[in-house]
């Protein structure tokens, strides 16, 4: 692609700038229209509830204000990502082929860093693309009081990598989401409480951990 070939290299400068910004304006366009998505479903409007996003029903249900703002921005935060590189990276390659220089190894050495880094950072995306599916299925939120193996607590704050809960020892606990593999929300379902007898005839949980 060149633009004003009569000036020469110099069109292909002016060419490869026009992308990126170009680019750089599409991203601004696509971050707004993120925004403002992810400001409507903070706030709790309406149209989201339409039959036409029916599958958004989970993630979009009345739930507390902190649930659904950290909910809102998980979501909304993941999308700016993905698009902010994927946008970046096409411009790129199109600036550069624009300049006259062959994207062919360049690609051929993005793959082979894109597959080093994936077998070393694989277990940051299990982690990450777990989180996201707990987010959008709306498994559990903040304030909910949820039970991951042998611990039991309340969840304080729920990211792509890490969900933090409380137990009622008051103990804080760090846990990856790529370890989750079965939870039991006590809060979505008619949990009932287990009677004094069973209670007393029950360890706490700091006897459990010992």
């Amino acid at each position: 692609m060149t633009f004003l070939p009569s000036l020469g290299y110099g069109g292909q400068v002016i060419g490869a700038l026009i992308i990126l910004v170009g680019a750089f304006l599409l991203w601004l366009v696509i971050r707004y229209l993120i925004t403002r998505s992810v400001t409507r479903v903070q706030n709790g409007y309406t149209v989201f509830k339409s039959h036409q996003f029916t599958w958004a029903q989970p993630v979009l249900r009345p739930f507390d204000s902190a649930r659904r703002v950290q909910r809102a921005e998980t979501i909304g935060g993941l999308l700016s990502s993905v698009a902010a590189g994927t946008i970046a990276v096409v411009a790129i390659l199109m600036a550069i082929e624009t300049l006259g220089f062959s994207i062919g190894p360049i690609l051929a050495s993005v793959g082979i860093v894109g597959i080093a880094i994936g077998f070393g950072a694989r277990e940051v995306i299990r982690d990450a693309f777990l989180g996201f599916f707990i987010t959008i299925e709306d498994q559990y939120g903040i304030g909910d009081t949820i039970e991951i193996g042998d611990t039991v607590g309340v969840v304080q704050s729920l990211g792509l990598r890490i969900t933090r809960m409380v137990d009622e020892d008051g103990t804080i606990w760090y846990i990856r989401n790529g370890d989750i593999t079965k939870v039991g929300n006590r809060s979505q379902g008619d949990y009932v409480a287990p009677s004094a007898e069973a209670a007393a005839s029950t360890p706490p949980a700091a006897e459990r951990r010992a």
